[in-house]
Order: C-alpha cells, then sequence, then structure tokens
C-alpha cells in the first residue's frame, strides 16, 4: 500500500509540473519589432518546455559556423551513430550516410527533423555534450537567462534509455525573443526558414533535399539524377506560413510570414517563434505552451492538432496586430 501511495503521489507531482508548463491559451508570449522592441507582452518571463522550438539555437549556432568559416554548407555531413538517440520527426538517417550541412539544415527547419539536429550538432562541436553545452554558452551570451538546454532537438527526457539527455529544454518567451532578434539579422536564416515544402531524396551516398516551394519564389519540381527516388516529401509546420486560411497576406499581395520555428512537446504543449514583414519593416512573434484547455492530455493526434490550433490563431493574431503596429 505504501508502494501504491508513493507512486500516485510521483504520478500526480509529475502531472502536475507538466500541468504548469502547458496552459491555455499558453504559458507565455510576446510581440515585438525587429530590434526587440516589445509590442505586446503576457507571461513572457514563465518557464515553458520549448520542444523543438530549441531547434532555433541550434540553426544558429550551425549558421555562425559556417560564417566563420569552421566549415560550409556544401560540406557532407558523416550521420555517426548519435542519430539513433531520435525518433519522428526526423529524415531517417543511418550511420555512414552522407547529408551535405545545407540539406541538414532545411530538413532542420521545414520537417523539424530530430535526426538532423544530432547529426549537425555532433558535426558542430564534436560530440553532443559538447554541442549542448556550446548552445547554453551561446544562449548566456544573448542574456537568455532563463533558458537551459539538455539536447539539440528538444525531445524530452527518458531516464538515459534511449535518449542521453536529462531534462526538458526550458526558456521563456523573453528568451527566446533575444534569440530570434539575433537570427533575424541574418540574411542566411530566413533562408532556410522561408522554405513551404521539399522532397527528400535518397541518393547512392544517402540523401539530398530538393526545395518545392518558398515564399516569395515560384514552385520548382524536384529532378532525379540516375540512381536517385524521392523517399519522403516535407510540409513546414508552421501552419500559419503553409495553410491557405490561415496566411498573412500584405496589402501588396505578397506574404507577410516567413518562418521561424514551431514546437510541440506532450508535457509542454505547442510553441512558436514566428517572424513576418510589411513595407521592409519585421516583426517578431513568440507564443510558448499552449494547450488546447482540456485537462487532461496524451500522446494523440487529435490533442496535438488542438494545441496547435490554439497556438496558430494567438501567433496569428499578435503578428496582424505587431505588423500594423510597426506599419507607419
Amino acid at each position: 500500500m505504501k508502494r501504491l501511495l508513493a507512486l500516485v503521489l510521483l504520478i500526480v507531482a509529475v502531472v502536475a509540473d507538466a500541468a504548469g508548463l502547458r496552459r491555455y491559451p499558453y504559458v507565455g508570449a510576446v510581440s515585438a519589432d525587429a530590434t526587440g522592441r516589445v509590442l505586446v507582452s503576457d507571461g513572457a518571463d514563465r518557464p515553458a518546455y520549448i520542444a523543438s522550438v530549441s531547434k532555433l539555437m541550434t540553426a544558429l549556432l550551425v549558421i555562425e559556423d559556417v560564417r566563420a568559416r569552421r566549415y560550409s554548407f556544401s560540406d557532407r555531413v558523416k550521420a555517426t551513430p548519435d542519430v539513433y538517440f531520435s525518433e519522428s520527426s526526423w529524415i531517417g538517417l543511418k550511420t555512414g550516410d552522407e547529408v551535405s550541412v545545407r540539406d541538414l539544415m532545411v530538413a532542420l527547419m521545414v520537417e523539424s527533423a530530430n535526426d538532423a539536429a544530432i547529426a549537425l550538432g555532433v558535426h558542430s562541436a564534436g560530440s553532443l555534450a559538447a554541442f549542448v553545452a556550446k548552445m547554453n554558452s551561446r544562449a548566456a551570451e544573448l542574456g537568455m537567462s532563463a533558458t537551459a538546454y539538455y539536447s539539440p532537438n528538444g525531445l524530452p527526457p527518458n531516464a538515459g534509455r534511449r535518449y542521453p539527455w536529462k531534462k526538458f529544454n526550458v526558456s521563456t518567451a523573453a528568451d527566446q525573443l533575444k534569440l530570434a532578434v539575433k537570427l533575424v539579422s541574418i540574411p542566411e536564416t530566413l533562408e532556410f526558414t522561408r522554405i513551404k515544402d521539399c522532397d527528400l531524396v535518397k541518393t547512392p551516398y544517402g540523401y539530398r533535399v530538393s526545395v518545392c516551394g518558398a515564399v516569395g519564389r515560384p514552385r520548382a519540381a524536384t529532378v532525379l539524377a540516375a540512381g536517385e527516388k524521392t523517399v519522403k516529401h516535407f510540409a513546414n509546420h508552421n501552419n500559419v506560413m503553409v495553410k491557405n486560411a490561415l496566411k498573412v497576406v500584405n496589402p501588396d499581395g505578397t506574404e507577410a510570414v516567413d518562418g521561424l520555428k514551431t514546437g510541440y512537446i506532450d508535457a509542454g504543449g505547442s510553441s512558436v517563434v514566428m517572424t513576418g514583414i510589411r513595407n521592409g519593416k519585421r516583426v517578431i512573434v513568440v507564443v510558448l505552451g499552449s494547450d488546447s484547455g482540456v485537462s487532461e492530455f496524451g500522446k494523440t493526434k487529435g490533442m496535438v492538432v488542438k494545441s496547435s490550433i490554439v497556438r496558430d490563431e494567438n501567433a496569428r493574431r499578435l503578428l496582424i496586430d505587431a505588423l500594423g503596429a510597426v506599419d507607419f
């Protein structure tokens, strides 16, 4: 009986902790211009489990590596066994597969590929542990004092059985705004985040990615070389950018939204860091920890969809209001 009671108390504690980082309509939100000047803030300092939004820091470090000429986007990455510390969303990398840094970045931003994040992290720092340390060091440099990274992709801890990390990546909307301000100041960032969909092509040596559609660009068909085949089609997880009913269109007919990253984790709900531009003026919106308003939560598609709808609706409204605030 004592063991049963202890187990019940443990489950209650875990659920209570998770519920505190997943709220209706969100844990925290903020909107700002491209300089970080805050327009609207609501719970922006509350901690949240950021899930795949973590990949924004992974992307920043890779872009900064390339800008520092430590390696190039065209360099090929050979997957190590670390890629098995992963699950869907993913490319499906196996040890020895080769993919360019550029194509891994596309997979990271469009498909939110967890194995791409691992491959990029190991390539950048030599090991997962070293890369996570690099993530936290860069966060400190950016003043992200309430942020802690334990993995390059935001997957949950799993008691060391499947994943080597022990805790959830945690941050706040205010901290993610600081990161987003840095990211949108680098042109290479938006080249990746503006991609709407792409094809994953299997090659004799590994994989490559063929970009099909992107904001502000005409669609392109995938052309296969001898020995290649298309194995998957990826669509960006940013619904406001790819769903016709949710798109934000400027008065001149251009699409406003061109990034950045979404995330979902069962314990933390849905999150998004989004950016858009009108008349040359850029805004950023962060919404973390959106819940569907239902008291219980589980790993069901329905819960993910409901949580994402709440996130999308709030992010879209904040983005439209922010664009109006800077459009003068």
